[in-house]
């Protein structure tokens, strides 16, 4: 059993600095045998490569399917929108109010429930049901961009310069 104080650490260990000629200790083929695939230089052998044979990855079943790399867009059901009334929703103010979690992503509006009250919607999108609804009421539907979020260092350089 070794012991804590007989254990041969270094804070700064050197590297071994292999092919360097036989009095080096690690010269000629530099530890990597003789002869064969492994003691080529160049391209190395991947981690998944067995030898020539069917390698795991390729035996093992896949998940079948297609994985939308989008992300979806947030619902909002209609008659959220009655705490709106005589204003503007978008996407700040349902972010405010709590009805999605980030306000920069896209926003679509879902029926369900009524309308009650008259306003202005500016979102990325709404069913045509509510678009419907939004103008039977007297409101507006702006069909608008996802806003960007602010770069830290382009509003920074902003406030600098003014």
């Amino acid at each position: 059993m070794t012991k804590y104080n007989d254990l041969n650490i270094t804070a700064n260990k050197r590297i071994k600095r292999v092919g360097r000629g036989i009095s080096a200790g690690q010269g000629k083929t530099a530890g990597r045998g003789t002869k064969g695939q492994k003691s080529r230089t160049g391209k190395k052998l991947g981690a998944t490569f067995a030898g020539g044979t069917r390698t795991l990855v390729t035996a093992i079943p896949k998940a079948r399917g297609f994985k939308s790399l989008r992300t979806p867009a947030q619902v909002v059901y209609l008659d959220h929108l009655n705490a709106f009334k005589g204003k503007t929703a978008d996407n700040m103010s349902l972010f405010k109010q709590g009805y999605i979690s980030s306000p920069y992503q896209a926003v679509k509006v879902i029926l369900r429930g009524e309308l009650s009250e008259s306003i202005n919607l500016h979102v990325f999108g709404a069913s045509k049901s509510v678009q419907a609804a939004i103008i039977k009421t007297g409101g507006t539907f702006v069909k608008t961009p996802v806003p960007l979020k602010m770069n830290a260092k382009s509003s920074d350089s902003t406030i600098k310069s003014k």
